[in-house]
């Protein structure tokens, strides 16, 4: 039961730092927040995330190229120029590289109001860190699990992040539903997507990337969304206008 608890917890705290934070707020600015909540997320998401730690600048970037350039030769990964999820996956991380260590020269637009905390970065993103948060991954198995099988999930709980994102990026631009006709793949994986904690409906973002609400049809629930109207409640955080529209 431990374990189980354990693994749980990492997918939705990891997910959750990665729809909130990184796509919601680092790449579409859905909504503001201050620069103390903005450390704030900063620091959980490294937590989060542990081992998979992806930079909010990094990603945001990564992702805005993403949608500029949806299923054409400029996607950082798209199923139609890879081989297979695995090289799909590599070229993601090549580009994420080349970006977090400024390797590539990347057009101003792509860059406006994307947070940066470069000393974060550069201590959470160091092997050595990546490498304690694995061993500490570890450690608990070695305490709790009953069963060698439970030890199939470590590899998971050391790439949970890119896990999350093949999940989204290969499978919801290969199979699921379409509500609305776009330029690219995208689709929804999910109707009801309490796995993915929204991000399953990729068609939908598709349509209308600066919404806030993944979920458009009645009985498509992003589990992500009230969170954020909390959050704006208590001002934590500040829902940028018309974010709250119902399509359909």
């Amino acid at each position: 039961m431990p374990i189980l608890i354990f693994f749980i917890l990492h997918w939705y705290l990891s997910l959750f730092a990665q729809t909130f934070f990184l796509h919601r707020y680092a790449a579409h600015q859905m909504f503001t927040m201050n620069k103390f909540w903005e450390k704030v997320f900063y620091v959980l998401t490294a937590i989060f995330q542990g081992s998979s730690y992806l930079s909010p600048k990094a990603y945001g970037i990564m992702h805005r190229l993403h949608h500029a350039y949806a299923d054409t030769e400029k996607d950082p990964h798209s199923p139609k120029y890879s081989d297979n999820l695995f090289d799909m996956m590599w070229k993601t991380k090549t580009t994420y590289c080349d970006i977090l260590h400024d390797k590539v020269s990347i057009a101003p637009k792509f860059m406006k109001g994307v947070p940066d905390w470069p000393a974060m970065d550069r201590f959470a993103d160091r092997w050595l860190v990546r490498v304690l948060w694995g061993v500490l991954y570890t450690l608990f198995y070695m305490q709790y699990a009953t069963a060698w099988w439970m030890y199939l999930l470590l590899p998971i709980h050391f790439l949970m992040g890119p896990v999350h994102g093949a999940i989204i990026n290969w499978f919801a631009h290969k199979f699921g539903y379409v509500n609305f006709k776009v330029n690219d793949t995208a689709k929804n994986l999910l109707p009801l997507d309490l796995l993915m904690l929204g991000e399953s409906y990729h068609n939908n973002h598709h349509k209308f990337g600066g919404r806030a609400n993944f979920g458009v049809r009645w009985f498509e629930f992003d589990p992500t969304y009230p969170l954020i109207l909390l959050f704006n409640l208590v001002g934590i955080v500040k829902l940028k206008k018309n974010n709250d529209l119902n399509y359909m």
